[in-house]
């Protein structure tokens, strides 16, 4: 696995030791943890692709937009089934991040939307995301993130 560290956290990186660290898939915007982080790899001309982690706000946030230099579009999106239709659509307002709850973007639920691929996402590769966040007081906190690209769900 892969730690994703900002400069904010680099000093408790320090004190929890850099072995413990590497264990974890993990990086942390102010009060936003995100965990497990993975993009779909995609097959020939195929033009769009999810990416998928866990979030988790200490004192609730909301994830307000995200972006990469691979896709044309980056959008938040929730999917869910009514009946027996599959409904997708962006979250115009971003997706809210409960105080102490964990939100899980995973295949058929929310996930980054990837759309207008610049490149093919192939397996064992990495793509760069920036999550970009707004907490309970309005202010903004950016995320920089390298991505595994994978063919299945991680196992954790």
């Amino acid at each position: 696995m892969r730690t994703y560290l900002l400069p904010s956290t680099l000093r408790c990186v320090a004190a929890a030791g850099l072995t413990a660290a590497l264990l974890c898939q993990t990086a942390m915007a102010q009060t936003v943890l995100v965990q497990n982080a993975w993009a779909r790899a995609t097959v020939p001309g195929q033009m769009a692709s999810g990416a998928f982690m866990s979030l988790s706000s200490s004192t609730g946030s909301r994830l307000k937009s995200v972006s990469s230099p691979v896709a044309g579009v980056s959008q938040v999106h929730e999917m869910r089934m009514e009946g027996d239709i599959m409904k997708m659509k962006a979250l115009e307002n971003g997706l809210e991040l409960p105080a102490g709850k964990t939100v899980e973007l995973k295949p058929g639920g929310y996930h980054v939307m990837l759309m207008d691929l610049k490149l093919p996402l192939k397996k064992d590769t990495t793509i760069p995301l920036t999550l970009v966040f707004v907490d309970a007081k309005g202010v903004e906190s950016k995320t920089e993130l390298t991505v595994p690209v994978r063919t299945m769900v991680p196992m954790h």
